[in-house]
């Protein structure tokens, strides 16, 4: 489990106690397949400030990229060729790594997926719960609608083990709601101006629907409302600082956030630099439970108006920390510097 004292508390109590502390000297390798996403853009961020927090990570090796699985593996063999200590990566297929993920593994190089799973043996997966994140929003947009209607069905990027859980936490509020129908389903790549477009394109067609469940791209398809002049229906998104701040704002907009936090990325240096240390978890899957924020009740609106942050790019969820993983302040994840930067 993470340590819940700073590097800096650790060095004051040892200096009370007239201890010695050799930091360790890690090179850690981060790989990553979508650029321009707010959301991954926060959690390369994360992992840049928490790496530059932890006393014993003297080097990061960032490879972020928009590019496919065979791109992936060949970001990760090169991380693997640099002799880095451990590796955090946000996987584009459970399965597809597995080479790579397997050879460091075998050369004793930590590997933890953040975000999304793999199958690799061996490797540790610290994660959103993104089956309950899909369920908990499903469940309220389901009971928000009265029970039946017609829902817009906005995902990520096929095949990515992010987009299967919630698929699956979908699909299980789904069953509990015979009465739904699933009118329109399309793939957003997790791409702002691909899903605004999208919607665009689906309101553009007249057909009539009383709902959106979006993965995380949500602002800009309350935009597309807007901008079309279309009849606003209650929509599900992330906690991303531009929808969490439309639901505050913008009048006639019923809508929830599920909290899918992009500091994971920070929260798997932390754990692959305890693992390095000795402090591996009992278990390799560690997950991250979500709750939900609807502007529907009191407590809602008041949670919230609490959750604003100006100082975020609207892209970037407002969860910007994790307790018990992360050490880093606001300003070290804004300015996104690593060790040495």
């Amino acid at each position: 489990m993470k340590r819940l004292l700073s590097s800096a508390a650790a060095v004051a109590i040892l200096a009370s106690t007239g201890a010695t502390a050799f930091a360790a000297d890690y090179t850690i390798g981060v790989s990553n397949t979508v650029q321009g996403n707010g959301w991954r853009e926060q959690m390369i961020c994360a992992m840049r400030a928490q790496a530059a927090v932890e006393g014993d990570v003297s080097g990061l090796i960032v490879a972020h990229r928009n590019t496919d699985s065979a791109g992936q593996l060949e970001d990760l063999n090169n991380l693997i060729e640099a002799g880095v200590d451990a590796i955090v990566l946000n996987p584009s297929n459970p399965e597809a790594l597995n080479s790579a993920i397997d050879t460091a593994i075998e050369q004793g190089i930590v590997v933890v997926a953040v975000d999304a799973g793999v199958t690799a043996e061996g490797a540790y997966i610290l994660s959103n719960n993104q089956e309950e994140y899909a369920y908990l929003g499903a469940k309220w947009l389901f009971e928000q609608v009265g029970g039946s209607g017609d829902i817009v069905y906005m995902r990520g990027i096929a095949g990515v083990s992010a987009d299967t859980d919630r698929d699956n936490g979908f699909q299980r509020a789904l069953a509990e709601f015979p009465d739904i129908n699933v009118i329109h389903e399309v793939f957003t790549g997790w791409q702002q101006d691909q899903g605004k477009q999208q919607m665009f394109d689906f309101l553009a067609t007249g057909i009539p629907f009383d709902g959106v469940w979006t993965s995380g791209i949500d602002n800009v398809i309350v935009d597309a409302f807007t901008e079309s002049g279309a009849p606003l229906v209650p929509i599900v998104g992330a906690d991303n600082a531009g929808f969490v701040q439309y639901l505050s704002e913008v009048d006639g907009l019923e809508g929830a956030a599920v909290t899918n936090p992009g500091s994971v990325g920070g929260a798997g240096i932390a754990l692959a630099v305890d693992i390095l240390n000795g402090e591996a978890p009992d278990s390799n899957l560690v997950l991250v439970d979500p709750v939900l924020w609807e502007n529907t009740t009191d407590d809602g609106r008041a949670t919230i108006a609490g959750a604003q942050n100006p100082n975020l790019d609207p892209e970037w969820p407002v969860s910007v920390t994790i307790p018990g993983w992360t050490d880093y302040s606001m300003e070290q994840i804004i300015a996104c510097e690593g060790p040495g930067q």
